[in-house]
């Protein structure tokens, strides 16, 4: 089928959170796309440390940017009105239309989402008027029967948008039948009735052997089985702590592997976000990238990245404690080339100062003896015998001669520039240009001993280096010219020639990954049974 005037909307939901949702929504957009129409991605709430600031400043999660660009639109807040980054196990800063409202339990956060109904449509209604389609992607799982009631993410979105609905099960974790059949005997009739089609994702094997099953399974549920997605390898931009990339961790590292002859190791901090920051460097080819969260297994890496995080204060004194800021001090001792992104890049320096507790520690981590300050003086550093906050003047890893102030006002652009005539390891790197965004609370000042990293198109200079160390707060700084000569820098230092290093742009490479990956929902689904449904709706 090829695009027309047909509008119209479908659901993806899925049984369990990995299901397959969020890639399922990309591949239908990019089909979409393919097929001459003007579809669009849209998820009521993500709750995502990975994210993204459009063109108007504007913050939203990255799997519907991922979503976006299979879709080749431009990101909008329009789809993704809320936004929640974890703060904790029980709370999550909230993102409204692509600014943050406050913090909240999730106590308070459940007894606050109804007021954000209208926020919702007025973004749903505001994008279904600019494009053909709307892919709307649930959350977790449309059977959560104790949130149903005041559900704005699963079969409650779906019934604002008067959506139809396609379940998807991961066949991979098995179980994939029971999943199912549970998910649509725990919904109500009404909801039971948008389901309009199951998708059996993450198939290996034989489908003939499977075939049976999936005749009872249409018995048992009265709902057609539309297709089965292989296990498809793809490298697309992840969702958070879900991403497969965190339990690719060869303890040995690349080197000791032989795999690769550059060992990348990213530390993989309680609270890191933005880790697709990182994604352009392991696409190349000399590059074994992996994520650390023990001293015993950083091992000797070429390069090592401290990330961003939601926590820096917090993850800081996890650092502390588990041995990994020591570990990396060493290697940094050693000559080896060490690179802090965002908050990574507030931890380098000599100090983090929190006058107006913008972070603070969970109750159970008493970061007294990490505070420069003493528990004599407590007015100070902020603790309580009662309630143990982040200290508000906390030492840094004194890697880099900067400090860093937090504040209330979140910073929140799109950048463009280029780096300055660096010295030391990272000279090769000197007067490259780069793209990128930031997203970050604090306010960081460099001394006279170090030299700014960048300088970005407005004048304002970024970052700082010193020797074989340097900071910034560039998301997205690898992507292009910058990543590709880091690598070329490394292997320098290592004497390998790089003249068969394949390059592709990162937006060429992406564009390649949701190609695939349109091209096996093709092969797998029924698309003239989808879009039947698109066009008939809820009613098909």
């Amino acid at each position: 089928m090829t695009g027309g005037s047909m509008t119209g909307s479908i659901m993806i939901q899925g049984t369990m959170s990995n299901a397959g949702k969020t890639l399922v929504t990309a591949g239908l957009c990019r089909i979409f796309r393919e097929d001459g129409y003007r579809p669009a991605p849209f998820k009521s709430q993500n709750m995502a440390l990975n994210s993204f600031i459009t063109q108007d400043g504007l913050e939203m999660g990255r799997a519907q940017v991922m979503q976006a660009e299979a879709a080749g639109i431009e990101p909008s807040v329009l789809m993704n009105p809320i936004l929640l980054k974890p703060t904790s196990d029980m709370g999550s800063q909230v993102i409204v239309n692509g600014e943050v409202v406050g913090t909240m339990s999730a106590a308070a956060y459940f007894a606050y989402k109804n007021q954000l109904r209208p926020v919702i449509m007025k973004a749903y209604g505001e994008l279904a008027a600019q494009y053909d389609i709307i892919v709307i992607e649930g959350a977790g799982s449309p059977a959560e029967i104790n949130l149903n009631s005041d559900d704005i993410v699963n079969m409650g979105m779906a019934q604002m948008a008067d959506a139809p609905v396609l379940l998807v099960g991961d066949i991979d974790r098995g179980g994939v039948f029971a999943s199912v059949y549970g998910t649509l005997a725990l919904l109500n009739e009404n909801e039971r009735s948008r389901v309009k089609g199951i998708i059996i994702n993450k198939f290996r094997g034989d489908i003939e052997i499977l075939r049976p099953g999936l005749a009872m399974l249409e018995k048992l549920t009265n709902v057609p089985v539309l297709g089965v997605v292989p296990y498809l390898h793809l490298d697309i931009d992840d969702e958070d702590s879900l991403s497969d990339r965190f339990r690719q961790n060869p303890a040995q590292g690349a080197q000791a592997s032989g795999v690769k002859p550059l060992d990348i190791a990213v530390i993989h901090l309680p609270h890191i976000s933005n880790f697709t920051d990182f994604n352009a460097l392991s696409r190349m080819g000399p590059v074994g990238l992996r994520y650390v969260d023990s001293s015993d297994a950083l091992k000797n890496p070429d390069l090592i990245i401290l990330p961003g995080t939601k926590n820096t204060m917090e993850d800081l004194i996890w650092l502390r404690q588990n041995g990994l800021e020591a570990a990396v001090k060493k290697q940094a001792s050693e000559g080896t080339l060490v690179i802090g992104i965002c908050g990574g890049y507030q931890m380098l320096g000599m100090t983090l100062l929190d006058p107006d507790d913008t972070e603070q520690c969970s109750p159970e981590q008493d970061s007294t003896q990490h505070c420069s300050l003493k528990r004599d003086d407590p007015g100070k550093c902020g603790h309580t015998k009662a309630f143990p906050r982040a200290c508000r003047n906390m030492r840094g890893m004194e890697l880099l001669p900067v400090s860093t102030v937090f504040a209330k006002e979140k910073v929140r652009t799109r950048v463009s520039g280029q780096t300055l005539s660096l010295d030391g390891g990272f000279a090769p790197l000197s007067r490259t240009g780069f793209e990128g965004y930031e997203i970050h609370m604090g306010r960081t000042t460099i001394d006279g001993s170090a030299d700014p990293f960048a300088i970005l198109s407005n004048g304002v200079e970024d970052g700082a280096v010193s020797g074989n160390i340097f900071g910034s707060y560039l998301h997205g700084l690898f992507d292009g010219a910058v990543g590709l000569t880091l690598i070329q820098l490394m292997l320098s230092r290592k004497g390998i020639e790089d003249n068969e290093m394949e390059h592709i742009s990162t937006d060429q490479y992406k564009d390649r990954q949701y190609g695939i990956l349109a091209d096996a929902l093709r092969e797998s689904l029924d698309m003239e049974q989808i879009y039947r449904i698109v066009r008939e709706g809820h009613h098909a």
